[in-house]
C-alpha cells in the first residue's frame, strides 16, 4: 500500500493539471493494431503536423476518477462505463475502438504508477484520470489516420466543495447550439466542447457560473448545461409522498455516467426515475422542487435561479445557499460510495480488491 506523498498540501487542491511521475501511451496501425503499453515522463507528444487530431479533431476523451478509502486503499469509479462511451465516440469520429479490457489495463497501470499522488480520503480529493484518443498520424485527404495514439493520464484534485454543495445562478443559451438533431451530442469529442467556451464566457462575465441548452430543432426542450446533464426532482407526490428523479431522454445528451449513477442510486433509495423529454414549460410551471447540473468534477451542482431572456424562473425560493435535501441525500450516498464509507452493493469501485 502507497501511502499519499506529503509534498502537496492535499487541503488546498484545486482542478488544475499537474506533473506526476508516468502515464500510459498505446499506439494503434493498420498493421500490427494495438501496441503493447509504454510509460511517459515528459508531458508533451510529439505529433505530425499532418495528424487528424489536429487538422480534423479526429478524438475523443472520457473523464473519471480514482479514490483512496478509509483503510488507503485506491479504487476508481466505473471504468467499464467510461470505456464502453469512449467505444462509441471513437466508433463517431471513426476511430479505432479501445477494447474495454486494454482501457482497464491503462488506467490500472497509470494508478499504480501514480499511487503516492491519490489523495488521503480526508481531503475530499481524488486522482482524475483523462483517457484521450487521437488520430496522430498524417493524413491530409478527407479520412482516418493510419496511425492513433491512445494516452492516459492523471492528476490529483481537490474537493470540488469544501462543504455541500453550492447553489448557483444559470443562464439559457438560444443564439447557439451545441449540436444538432443526428449529430454528435451523444459522443464525449473536443468538438462538442470548445464551441461551448465562448458562451461560457460571456455568461460568468454576466454572473452565471453555468449555462443551459435547448433541444437544437425546436428549443422547446431541455438538453443539457455545457459541462454536464440535467436531473430534476419532482415535489412528493400528494398520495404517497414519493419524488421522481426526472432526467432527458434526448440522443443529443451524452450519457453521464454521474447521471447513470445517481439513477440507480434515486431507485436504491426510494425515488422514482423518469427518462423522458423535459419540456422547457415545466420550469416555468414549477413542476420541479430542485433542479441540478450532475458529472464527474462535483458530481452535484444545484441549480437556485434559471434565466431565458427577460424571464426568471426561481427554483425554490431562488435565493437559497444549500442544497436541498432530496439531491442533498443522493449527492451523500454517491460519495460516500466513492470514498469506500457506504457499501458498494452496486459494484462499482474498481478493482475490488483495490490498489
Amino acid at each position: 500500500m502507497t501511502p499519499p506523498t506529503t509534498s502537496i498540501d492535499w487541503d488546498n487542491l484545486g482542478f488544475e493539471y499537474r506533473d506526476l511521475n508516468d502515464y500510459a501511451k498505446f499506439i494503434w496501425t493498420e498493421e500490427k493494431g494495438w501496441s503493447k503499453p509504454t510509460f511517459e515522463k515528459e508531458p508533451y507528444v510529439k505529433v505530425h503536423i499532418c495528424a487528424t487530431g489536429l487538422n480534423y479533431g479526429q478524438q475523443c476523451f472520457e473523464g473519471l476518477k480514482a479514490f483512496r478509502d478509509p483503510q488507503g486503499l485506491v479504487r476508481v469509479f466505473r471504468p467499464e462505463v467510461n470505456a464502453a462511451r469512449m467505444i462509441r465516440s471513437a466508433d463517431m469520429v471513426y476511430a479505432p475502438a479501445v477494447p474495454i479490457e486494454l482501457f482497464e489495463e491503462s488506467i490500472r497501470l497509470t494508478v499504480t504508477k501514480n499511487l503516492e499522488f491519490v489523495p488521503p480520503g480526508s481531503s475530499g480529493g481524488s486522482l482524475y484520470l483523462r483517457p484521450l484518443l487521437f488520430g496522430s498520424g498524417p493524413f491530409i485527404g478527407m479520412g482516418p489516420a493510419k496511425e492513433f495514439t491512445f494516452i492516459v493520464f492523471g492528476m490529483p484534485v481537490g474537493n470540488y466543495y469544501k462543504g455541500n454543495a453550492v447553489p448557483v445562478d444559470c443562464w439559457v443559451i438560444e443564439d447557439f447550439d451545441r449540436t444538432a438533431p443526428f449529430g454528435t451530442g451523444a459522443c464525449k469529442i473536443g468538438g462538442n466542447y470548445a464551441p461551448t467556451f465562448k458562451p461560457m464566457k460571456a455568461a460568468k462575465d454576466n454572473g452565471f457560473p453555468i449555462i443551459l441548452h435547448l433541444d437544437p430543432k425546436s428549443h422547446t426542450m431541455i438538453d443539457e448545461f455545457s459541462t454536464s446533464n440535467f436531473i430534476a426532482l419532482t415535489y412528493p407526490d400528494p398520495r404517497t409522498g414519493k419524488q421522481t428523479l426526472v432526467t432527458p431522454d434526448s440522443s443529443t445528451v451524452l450519457r453521464s455516467v454521474t447521471r447513470l449513477s445517481l439513477c440507480d442510486l434515486a431507485k436504491k433509495l426510494g425515488y422514482d426515475v423518469e427518462e423522458r423529454p423535459i419540456l422547457f414549460s415545466e420550469l416555468e410551471q414549477n413542476k420541479f422542487v430542485e433542479v441540478a447540473a450532475c458529472g464527474t468534477s462535483a458530481v452535484v451542482t444545484p441549480i437556485k435561479k434559471i434565466v431565458r431572456g427577460d424571464r426568471v424562473i426561481n427554483i425554490g425560493s431562488g435565493s437559497q445557499t444549500e442544497i436541498g435535501k432530496g439531491f442533498l441525500k443522493l449527492f451523500n450516498e454517491y460519495r460516500g460510495i466513492q470514498k469506500g464509507e457506504i457499501k458498494d452493493t452496486f459494484g462499482w469501485m474498481w478493482p475490488a480488491e483495490g490498489f
